[in-house]
């Protein structure tokens, strides 16, 4: 014969999830510590674009800077925390958003996604081989090689 089942509030149960909302919160703390930042190359023409601009390139609803020179959107990798804030403090969208809407493009065939790589190491590697590449990275990784995107 079971035991009876115990309400999600006993004592044993309230327990277990006070550690887990302390590690989730943890979580988060962590991630948002990142202090992501869009960049392109220091020889890129463009230096300022709005949240907006941004987020289009990189939901392939835009194609082209201002001035009509082509953008080329490279992701980190799915499950990064740069990319994960990256898209929550830009697009206002979680990783599960980001997919469905990609999987929507794919399916109706009007796309595909940015390009991934790694870290913020490949990124930096890439915009200084491209300066058509707009990327972001930790602002702890910015160097001489890219420029951080201001807002207007």
């Amino acid at each position: 014969m079971r035991p009876p089942k115990r309400p999600i509030w006993a004592p044993h149960n309230r327990i277990r999830l006070t550690v887990f909302g302390l590690a989730l919160s943890l979580k988060l703390a962590a991630a948002g510590n990142a202090d992501v930042v869009a960049v392109v190359s220091s020889k890129c023409a463009v230096s300022t674009l709005s949240k907006d601009q941004i987020t289009d390139i990189f939901l392939g609803k835009a194609t082209r800077f201002p001035g009509g020179a082509p953008a080329v959107p490279i992701d980190q990798l799915e499950g990064s925390p740069a990319r994960d804030e990256f898209y929550a403090t830009f697009a206002n969208k979680s990783p599960a958003q980001v997919k469905a809407h990609w999987t929507k493009i794919i399916f109706t065939g009007r796309g595909q996604p940015p390009k991934s790589v790694s870290n913020s190491v490949e990124v930096r590697k890439l915009i200084a081989a491209n300066p058509q590449v707009i990327s972001y990275i930790e602002r702890s990784a910015v160097d001489d090689t890219v420029k951080v995107l201001t807002q207007p």
